[in-house]
């Protein structure tokens, strides 16, 4: 088989994987636990600074063209009235010849329920725009009309809300990021078939953390991700933390992958972090290189003290 030939079926493969994962999964992501915003908008304005996080998650990361790709942007502040949130979050996911664009505005309200805990409701609204790019593929007849010029795209709204309790070393949370289920404009590629449902996905996270001694803590942390027609899937993370500045850890994800995780907190400003996934159900070895996840996070602290407690865990 020629390298022509292999990067075709390839493309074929991705872009049917797009489709299914448009009817069942949003992008995952390794660091959920730090990118909380793009699943929850309960979640903006709880760390009481003025937060951008960046991520980037490349998979399969051996060199071939269509391996899944996602990128995020978000970020969220507190107003002066410290029981509202704002926030905005771009994300960008690509398989194969197809792409996802995404931009949200957030909005939350939080609510004291006693000195230590307060349960925070957001809202979440924004477009997202799902393109295929067939002229992308290598394709075995160069001129195949299904192929050439074929560009499509649409822009379709939606909306979400969660719902967001907080202590200083537990959260526990509850979102549908996206309560319409979308569905996309006719695939010509397959006469006149319908492109996939992406069905409404449900979301519960929660995470706490245990001083062990006076210089280490230990992180787990858990999120469940359901939609209909797939299986639940269930993320565990396991992290320990030296001196609030290192973490070292591991996560597993059902059916999926194992892998291990590093922080760093540069500064009381900036913290960094990497992961690396190694998939369980991937059997070709040429094409099983891993997934690789790193974050850059910045927080503006406010200069009135009692707005900041640092470090903050979550």
């Amino acid at each position: 088989m020629n390298s022509i030939y292999i990067k075709t079926v390839f493309s074929i493969l991705f872009m049917v994987a797009g489709f299914q994962a448009l009817a069942q999964r949003d992008a995952m992501y390794t660091h959920y636990m730090y990118n909380t915003q793009v699943v929850n908008p309960a979640y903006v304005g709880s760390r009481q600074a003025f937060t951008v996080t960046a991520l980037h998650r490349s998979q399969w990361a051996s060199y071939f063209p269509g391996n899944p790709v996602t990128q995020s942007l978000t970020l969220h502040s507190p107003l002066r009235n410290e029981n509202i949130g704002l926030g905005l979050a771009f994300y960008n996911d690509e398989l194969g010849p197809e792409r996802t664009t995404a931009l949200n505005a957030d909005f939350s309200y939080s609510v004291r329920l006693t000195e230590a805990s307060k349960l925070s409701f957001g809202l979440k609204g924004g477009v997202r725009m799902h393109s295929i790019n067939l002229m992308d593929l290598a394709a075995v007849q160069p001129d195949d009309p299904a192929i050439m010029n074929n560009y499509e795209s649409i822009w379709l709204p939606n909306f979400g809300f969660g719902a967001y309790y907080s202590r200083e070393r537990f959260y526990a949370g509850f979102s549908i990021p996206a309560l319409m289920e979308e569905n996309f404009l006719d695939n010509t590629v397959n006469s006149g078939a319908r492109y996939a449902l992406l069905q409404r996905h449900y979301y519960f996270i929660a995470g706490t953390i245990f001083p062990l001694t006076n210089d280490v803590s230990f992180k787990p942390t858990t999120l469940v991700k359901m939609t209909k027609g797939a299986p639940v899937e269930l993320d565990f993370t396991a992290s320990f933390y030296f001196y609030d500045r290192f973490s070292l850890g591991a996560m597993f994800r059902t059916e999926d992958a194992v892998g291990a995780m590093v922080g760093l907190r540069i500064t009381d400003q900036w913290s960094l972090g990497y992961s690396y996934d190694w998939s369980i159900l991937n059997r070709i070895p040429n094409n099983n290189f891993g997934t690789h996840e790193v974050f850059l996070r910045y927080d503006f602290i406010f200069l009135e003290s009692h707005r900041v407690k640092s470090p903050r865990h979550f």
